[in-house]
């Protein structure tokens, strides 16, 4: 780790080979924690590029459990963290209300390593049990249009960092590759990035490696639609600033979508939001992240009628619904 700490000093990068076999060596324990965590401070003093990322990426994925539920027709929402914003669970909430609308969603998460509640932490908080077991994973999908991956169940490689970042409390790379290492791989992915120098490189990335992806960025810091402003939308067919009115019909204030103090509390916003008693402004952040996902599976003709389709999904309990029976 010294030469690769000395040559990343020397303000050199690393090729995607390069990155591959770092990332080998750091899961297989090779390293301690004062190394790795010095390597990934490199990370915090500058960008990462497309092909340390994609090293990086590789990497895990083929560390991982793999899935196959014979289809990749579903879609994931999830951001990188580490924007420090402390909001409730959105892209977990949005999942619900996408798969209440009949569109299947594999959602890839895990505990929270810079917020008080992660969608692992809700999803743990609300009565799910954690599985890797691809029979009860495909029932859930068939039942409930969802099925949940906690990523330490199948990123194994993932144990040897999973103090060090918790003990930094600050985002990582390893927060850079979460939205991209979903084990099942999904047609339609949806990603939100704390900057827009990460929504550049994600939308390099994902141009060689996915069919359709939706990268969002709100302008004012939020790694997901926020409507406290405005947000920067990044596709395969190019990138568009949006107002939080053509989003989500109003704009909101940061106070109004804060997730608590304790992953409890975040799970009592997280239900009172699918049982119909969030707020205006909670309804209406959960409801645009989950129409711009459904916007994402070009199953809409617009945005605004995939807006529809979540608002009928949260209103009519169909979203309720689809918790019920994940949990059941």
């Amino acid at each position: 780790m010294k030469k690769i700490l000395q040559y990343l000093f020397e303000h050199k990068t690393l090729s995607k080979e390069q990155a591959y076999r770092v990332l080998t060596d750091i899961t297989a324990g090779k390293y301690n924690d004062h190394e790795i965590t010095a390597f990934t401070t490199v990370f915090l003093m500058r960008s990462i590029t497309v092909d340390e990322l994609s090293g990086f990426r590789q990497a895990l994925l083929d560390q991982s459990v793999s899935l196959d539920f014979g289809t990749y027709d579903f879609v994931d929402i999830v951001g990188t963290g580490g924007d420090g914003k402390n909001t409730f669970n959105i892209s977990t909430l949005a999942c619900f209300i996408v798969a209440g609308t009949g569109q299947k969603v594999v959602k890839h998460g895990n505990y929270g390593a810079t917020s008080i509640s992660g969608s692992s932490n809700v999803m743990e908080q609300t009565g799910y049990k954690f599985t890797n077991d691809a029979a009860r994973l495909q029932a859930d999908l068939d039942t409930a249009n969802i099925c949940f991956l906690h990523a330490p169940l199948f990123h194994p490689a993932l144990k040897s960092v999973a103090g060090m970042r918790k003990s930094l409390a600050i985002r990582t790379f390893f927060n850079m590759l979460g939205p991209l290492v979903n084990p099942a791989k999904p047609k339609y992915q949806v990603i939100g990035t704390y900057n827009n120098e990460m929504l550049r490189i994600y939308n390099y990335l994902l141009q060689q490696t996915s069919e359709h992806f939706t990268i969002v960025h709100s302008l004012d810091g939020y790694d997901e639609i926020s409507l406290t402003g405005d947000t920067k939308v990044s596709t395969e067919s190019g990138d568009r600033i949006y107002s939080a009115i053509e989003l989500g019909k109003r704009s909101v204030a940061a106070k109004d979508i804060e997730g608590g103090n304790t992953t409890e509390e975040a799970a009592r916003i997280f239900m009172n939001i699918l049982n119909g008693k969030g707020t205006w402004s909670q309804n209406a952040v959960v409801l645009a992240n989950a129409a711009l996902a459904l916007f994402t599976t070009q199953k809409y003709s617009s945005y605004n009628d995939a807006y529809l389709a979540a608002v009928d999904s949260l209103e009519s309990g169909k979203a309720l619904a689809v918790h019920q029976k994940l949990v059941k």
